[in-house]
């Protein structure tokens, strides 16, 4: 076949585009890879991110610095992240707020704005009182707000519309009380939220047990159940909050690490296979292990399922509690 000067042109593109595209992942990363994460320093996101971001540098021979931006409820960090160069220089811990900001009507953006990488943890959520409350079980916090009128008891943990928030209202219209009854104060993150209970500012808080480890051991704050469907083994004395009332609700949170949207698809794949050996690394078990941190890895495609499902089951709880913007 005799090549024109059009095919010729295109096929040297096309070799100059593969040359490119081969290069990608083999010149990446190209300095610093920054890890961002979208909640405050001190709470479970962070804690996971920095043992991740530390091994994640031996792995790709580069720093990965670990940075906090907070605000608007998780939109400013998670919007740091989609908004960022899509070349893998950021990449970040999206969490399960994602599913929810888009339909409380704080942003636009939901997980498409991602590239999957993998989700490395899930935890339930649990329930905090002061450690010298005078609620010693789930059955008396409820006898207790029952008997209260609206908006005496305050609780915290995170975002509005946040994991925390959704576990605080999901246990409430479990037990048939009305979502008004505790009123919740915002906080960015779990750690700002369980020190406030821990300074008496709220009565309840609501969060992860390894996020309030360090409180707890403190003895300034005591779990009264887990919004697990089984007792953690980390905590086997602590029963769950169907066990503790009878009422049946679960909920916890998620964590993965994300890329923004449109990074070379080697590039992504460089990521995936580092941070595969990443959450197999002894010290990262160890640390997750220590902390009471659950460890699984859901890699690329299987991860953006799950966000679809987390989505969109997000969306029904959100209406259910009156929060849906939209």
């Amino acid at each position: 076949m005799k090549l024109n000067r059009r095919m010729i042109l295109s096929l040297a593109a096309a070799t100059m585009l593969g040359a490119t595209l081969s290069a990608t992942a083999q010149d990446w990363p190209n300095g610093p890879v920054t890890l961002i994460v979208p909640w405050s320093a001190g709470g479970g996101t962070d804690a996971t991110a920095r043992i991740i971001g530390g091994l994640l540098e031996k792995e790709l021979g580069a720093p990965v610095p670990v940075v906090n931006r907070t605000g608007g409820s998780g939109v400013i960090g998670h919007s740091a992240i989609a908004e960022a160069a899509p070349d893998g220089q950021t990449i970040g811990v999206a969490t399960l707020e994602i599913g929810s900001m888009h339909t409380l009507g704080l942003t636009e953006l939901t997980y498409k704005a991602y590239t999957p990488i993998g989700l490395y943890n899930s935890d339930p959520a649990a329930i905090f009182v002061r450690a010298d409350a005078a609620y010693g079980d789930m059955k008396a916090l409820l006898a207790a707000l029952s008997a209260a009128p609206d908006r005496e008891f305050k609780a915290s943990g995170s975002a509005q519309g946040g994991v925390n928030h959704l576990a605080l209202a999901g246990m409430l219209l479990a037990a048939g009380l009305p979502v008004e009854r505790v009123a919740w104060v915002p906080s960015e993150g779990a750690a700002p939220g369980l020190q406030d209970l821990a300074a008496g500012g709220v009565q309840i808080a609501t969060a992860s047990l390894p996020e309030a480890a360090a409180l707890m051991s403190a003895g300034l704050i005591k779990p009264l159940a887990v919004f697990g469907k089984a007792r953690l083994d980390a905590a086997p004395d602590l029963p769950t909050f169907t066990e503790a009332t009878g009422h049946d609700f679960v909920l916890g949170s998620w964590r993965g690490i994300v890329a923004p949207a449109g990074i070379p698809a080697d590039v992504a794949a460089k990521l995936g296979d580092a941070m595969t050996k990443v959450v197999n690394h002894p010290d990262y078990l160890a640390f997750m292990k220590e902390r009471g941190y659950a460890t699984q890895w859901t890699a690329g495609p299987d991860f953006e399922t799950f966000m679809a499902t987390s989505d969109a089951a997000l969306a029904q709880s959100l209406k259910a509690v009156g929060l849906a913007k939209k």
